[in-house]
């Protein structure tokens, strides 16, 4: 695709966890930590895999051979810069803007936190420096470390060359992002220019899910949990005024912002109508859902339909929506149980990218032809937003 539109491809949504955060999280002796199991429950060979919840190694047995191993299997796409660089180029990707994963670095006390966070974001912007143009970085906050801690380092990462914002999860400092205490850290946020990159990370309680919750695999958590904690935190955030107090703040949704395009007329029609709000005459002073999703929001492109791309660009406008990929997840099933391969050994395109290329195309149906308005806009998504939104011209 990249080759036959001659447009840059700028994948804004892609995760990686540098060696010293690998290392961080192999020395850990509590949640969330890496240890290696056997890649599969008859393999030989072992590979790093993380275990972030309570309770993910109680089903396994080293002697039962067809015991899965527990916890995410971290082959090298999610800490091989090589491989991130192999995948890049297997699916016409120009640049990427590459973050964390979830843990973050949420999990840290407050004396590690901010030493943590600054190791990570200067080795995430020196292996962008290895590969000017073709990396960028979100970097990580340590908010765990305390509010003077955390804004050092926002300050810090504004003047990083290949920095272009940072990526949070909706704990925020604990209590969510509607927390008061975040207003230091929103105003340094909003003052820097810096963007948020809002991913979720905790989901739902188990519990909505059922007792037969575990017949089906992640599919519940992932597709519906993820998508509902985003909409939910953003929710807060505009419930509790953040955008009217910060009119400044920039903020990227994953997950082309879960169900927020679709349901913000029911949120705001809500609000509108809401006896508490109404008695202390809060739904009158603020800013309406539909004018934060177009001054504040942008939306990613990881939502692998044309009806949810379309709902994001209605929402948000097609001048607001990133493509991305969510890599390394969502790989190719015998690639996951494969982890322990090279990834050079696995050129094949994933399943989930293309299924994001194919919705632009549908989204945008007349992007072939450079004459057609359609056109600039899918090329924009593609890439030409982030490199506005982003800055990516400038700095290399």
């Amino acid at each position: 695709m990249a080759s036959s539109l001659k447009i840059p491809i700028v994948d804004i949504h892609t995760h990686f966890y540098p060696p010293t955060f690998m290392n961080l999280l192999t020395t850990r002796t509590t949640l969330p930590y890496v240890r290696h199991f056997p890649s599969t429950p008859s393999s030989t060979t072992t590979s790093p895999r993380l275990i972030i919840l309570p309770g993910e190694e109680d089903s396994y047995s080293p002697s039962d051979p067809t015991s899965p191993p527990p916890g995410r299997p971290l082959g090298p796409d999610y800490h091989d810069i090589q491989s991130k660089i192999a995948f890049m180029d297997t699916h016409g990707i120009d640049t990427s803007v590459i973050s964390l994963a979830n843990p973050w670095l949420d999990f840290l006390s407050q004396r590690e936190a901010g030493p943590a966070a600054r190791a990570v974001n200067d080795e995430l912007n020196d292996l962008c420096a290895q590969h000017p143009g073709r990396l960028f970085a979100f970097g990580a906050l340590p908010l765990s470390g305390g509010t003077e801690t955390i804004v050092a380092e926002i300050e810090r990462l504004s003047t990083m060359r290949y920095m272009r914002g940072v990526i949070i999860g909706t704990s925020g400092l604990g209590q969510g992002l509607d927390d008061l205490a975040l207003d230091p850290i929103y105003a340094a946020l909003q003052t820097t220019k810096t963007l948020v990159f809002l991913h979720p990370h905790y989901g739902l309680p188990a519990s909505v899910y059922g007792p037969r919750a575990a017949e089906y695999g992640h599919v519940l958590p992932l597709a519906l949990g993820f998508p509902l904690e985003t909409t939910i935190a953003v929710a807060r955030m505009v419930l509790s005024g953040v955008w009217d107090r910060f009119a400044g703040l920039k903020v990227l949704l994953a997950h082309s912002g879960g169900t927020l395009p679709f349901l913000a007329g029911r949120i705001e029609s809500c609000i509108l109508h809401d006896g508490v709000l109404m008695g202390e005459g809060r739904e009158k002073a603020r800013t309406s859902v539909w004018d934060i999703l177009r001054d504040n929001i942008y939306l990613d492109a990881v939502v692998y339909s044309e009806v949810g791309l379309r709902a994001a660009v209605q929402a948000s406008g097609a001048d607001r929506v990133l493509f991305g990929t969510d890599h390394p997840f969502f790989p190719p099933v015998a690639q996951e149980e494969e982890e322990e391969i090279p990834a050079p050994a696995k050129p094949s395109k994933w399943l989930s990218v293309t299924t994001n290329y194919r919705a632009i195309q549908a989204a945008f149906p007349t992007f072939h032809d450079p004459d057609h308005p359609n056109a600039a806009a899918a090329r924009d998504v593609l890439g030409g937003n982030a490199v506005r939104i982003l800055r990516l011209d400038e700095g290399v």
